[in-house]
């Protein structure tokens, strides 16, 4: 048997071993090299409400998948001079001008607000070092918004991006809007909305056209349904992010696996599309998938919001840094996965990895609620030690 052939028959069924134990409703689930897709398949339903199968052209929201998809945008505007990643982020966000650092509450339960001790810059917001937090991951963050009235960031407003700072910038890694942030970077420099900037940019040159911020009605008649596990039981929801006021670069893109395999094959065919056209530098791209957090690690993400993420740790007890922008495990991963290789996550247990040393990378799509779903965090990493062990024969 081909190792193509063995590796699509390991996702293929790894993917169907998840769905008839009910572990997921559906799911999506590719491979690809730097050559070509060599793995797709989908298994299950879109709904547990409709028996529509699910399709490998069904469309996700694919929550933080978008970061990387963003930092391309703004990688490509440092090689091109227009972006200094060590210049004060507010000189091309202007509503970065005036944000200030959360210490907490005082007795009446206001926040205890100063000014930072320096400016954020572009290369935090891309290392999650800037100060930015998630209020489903950080209690000062979901305080903010129980008692406060802070937008969620999904709600994809202006309102929803004004937080504070959890910390100084550059002194802590905290996961959270830095990349929303970013987002509005790419906007102050390019003059245009962050869809339209990465449309022309990244989604266009690599033929990737089922993704964007505002879903085609193809787009919708495909897309995949939310689901929330509560007491270990899958119900569908109706869930959907908001047309957005802000396209937020942090999560707001919907898109198809095979759209994202078309990215990950860019980034292990050294920053060019299928048809040669260059979308990053081979040098960016080295740089990108490097270490750029010094002596800070990446932090397990405690689950404060139970509905919307459980505790969630890739690896636990593995150092891990962050690259712009994704995570980088620093030892070999059980799965097969080798040391320097780059991956991360959606809320809605999406995940992928890329591994430019052995060529290959792969999506895992699902929509459920809350993060860090054991059976499909389970069912990725399954998936993941399959395709390595199909690799080696």
């Amino acid at each position: 048997m081909s190792q193509n052939r063995a590796v699509n028959d390991a996702v293929a069924r790894v993917a169907s071993e998840k769905v008839e134990s009910g572990g997921v409703p559906g799911v999506v689930a590719g491979v690809t090299t730097d050559k070509e897709t060599i793995s797709l398949t989908s298994a299950g339903v879109r709904s547990l409400n409709d028996p529509q199968p699910m399709t490998t052209d069904s469309v996700f929201m694919i929550f933080s998948t978008t970061k990387a998809l963003t930092g391309t945008v703004a990688l490509q505007l440092v090689e091109s001079g227009e972006l200094d990643l060590d210049a004060p982020a507010k000189d091309y966000a202007p509503g970065l001008a005036d944000v200030q650092v959360i210490d907490g509450f005082d007795d009446s339960g206001e926040p205890i607000l100063r000014a930072p001790a320096s400016e954020p810059t572009t290369k935090q917001l891309l290392l999650h070092t800037a100060g930015f937090g998630y209020d489903f991951f950080n209690e000062k963050y979901e305080r903010l918004a129980r008692e406060h009235g802070q937008p969620s960031i999904v709600t994809a407003t202006r309102k929803a991006l004004e937080t504070p700072l959890l910390f100084d910038p550059g002194t802590q890694w905290e996961y959270g809007s830095n990349m929303d942030w970013a987002g509005q970077v790419i906007e102050g420099i390019t003059g245009k909305t962050l869809g339209e900037a990465m449309r022309t940019r990244v989604l266009e040159p690599l033929g990737m056209d089922d993704s964007t911020f505002r879903p085609t009605a193809s787009m919708q008649e495909r897309q995949a349904t939310m689901h929330q596990r509560t007491d270990g039981e899958l119900a569908a929801t109706d869930f959907m992010l908001a047309e957005p006021e802000v396209e937020m670069g942090g999560h707001g893109l919907f898109s198809t696996v095979d759209d994202y395999l078309t990215f990950i094959r860019m980034w292990l065919n050294d920053g060019q599309a299928d048809d040669g056209t260059v979308v990053l530098r081979p040098e960016t791209v080295d740089l990108a998938t490097k270490n750029h957090l010094g002596d800070l690690k990446v932090k397990m993400l405690p689950g404060v919001i139970p509905s919307l993420s459980n505790d969630a740790e890739f690896f636990p007890g593995m150092p891990k840094s962050w690259g712009y922008t994704f995570m980088i495990n620093e030892e070999d991963a059980p799965t097969g996965r080798p040391a320097g290789a780059v991956a991360w996550a959606g809320l809605a247990n999406l995940f992928y990895w890329i591994d430019r040393e052995n060529n290959i990378g792969g999506y895992w799509a699902t929509q459920i609620f809350p993060f860090a779903d054991p059976a499909s965090v389970g069912g990725y990493l399954e998936m993941e030690t399959a395709v390595y062990d199909a690799l080696k024969g």
